[in-house]
């Protein structure tokens, strides 16, 4: 029999994401003596220590790791169950758990203004890695919906299109290559190129053009943000190649340049993902439908 409650399991989850009982304390708007008295309760009912001291922080033990995965699942479910009894009562609110690809976010904001114009109630929570880091999300359960571009090659997980995602190689505008017209894809042999890290979407999908065409780039730097490879490209560090979505300002005031490569751009897609056996709450399936309807035109106008 259950000795615990959900304001346990909930505290405890903010232990887990923040580290710290103090920081958990402040987020969940109660003092710090309320947050380790229901921790302890937590504990006592499940008989097991739920998290350590590591230094000046906490970290949860190996019992709370696997109770943090329950614990999520749980909560995520009883969310789910508010949700649904909100809308059979003709209540159009509630809470989304978004994941974004870094690339994404340069146009996720615009359509998340669009949508809240429609919804206004719903809360959405977002979350931004590389792509690596959001699966890892995912499939932990801890998303409701993810948009991305490459999608996971597996039965686990559904995708949607909803828009274009044109790539291309980038420049600084008085780069040499800048001046070529319809360059066959070699002339990139050994050029020197800035790149995004291992494990983002992009790199995945430049790997995988230049394997392709068997070319073999100079990689003088990777970086985390796009941002920061723009300004490397900007003053003269090397090429790069990123998401058109993501350059279109530079693009257009002249900082950087698009190259014209035969092939290219090279059109792939955004999508919206989700673990297949998530039963989504109507707020996400409202977000969803929103994306596959709304999401392109909206993008293309943007940009």
């Amino acid at each position: 029999m259950r000795h615990y409650t959900l304001r346990q399991l909930d505290t405890f989850l903010e232990i887990a994401r923040t580290g710290s009982v103090s920081r958990a304390a402040e987020s969940l708007h109660v003092t710090q003596p309320a947050v380790s008295m229901q921790l302890k309760q937590l504990e006592e009912a499940l008989g097991i220590a739920l998290v350590e001291a590591y230094g000046r922080t906490i970290r949860l033990t190996a019992a709370g790791r696997e109770v943090q995965e329950f614990a999520q699942a749980a909560v995520a479910q009883l969310r789910q169950l508010d949700e649904s009894v909100a809308d059979l009562r003709g209540m159009r609110r509630g809470k989304i758990d978004l994941g974004v690809v870094s690339t994404a976010k340069y146009f996720v904001p615009m359509l998340l203004v669009q949508f809240r114009k429609q919804f206004p109630d719903i809360e959405i929570a977002l979350q931004i890695h590389n792509r690596e880091n959001m699966l890892r999300l995912l499939q932990r359960n801890e998303l409701d919906l993810l948009i991305m571009g490459h999608v996971p090659d597996t039965k686990v997980c559904s995708s949607t299109v909803f828009a274009t995602n044109p790539l291309g190689i980038v420049s600084a505008p008085n780069h040499p290559l800048s001046r070529r017209r319809q360059a066959p894809l070699a002339i990139l042999e050994g050029a020197d190129f800035v790149v995004r890290e291992a494990g983002s979407g992009t790199r995945d999908a430049m790997e995988r053009l230049f394997a392709e065409h068997a070319v073999t780039p100079k990689i003088v730097m990777e970086m985390p943000s796009n941002e920061s490879i723009k300004q490397a490209v900007m003053a003269g560090m090397g090429l790069t190649f990123l998401s058109l979505r993501t350059v279109r300002h530079e693009l257009a005031a002249g900082h950087l340049a698009l190259l014209d490569i035969v092939g290219l751009p090279l059109v792939r897609h955004w999508h919206v993902t989700h673990l297949r056996s998530k039963r989504h709450a109507p707020a996400a399936l409202m977000l969803k439908e929103f994306l596959i309807a709304q999401g392109g035109a909206l993008i293309n106008a943007w940009a």
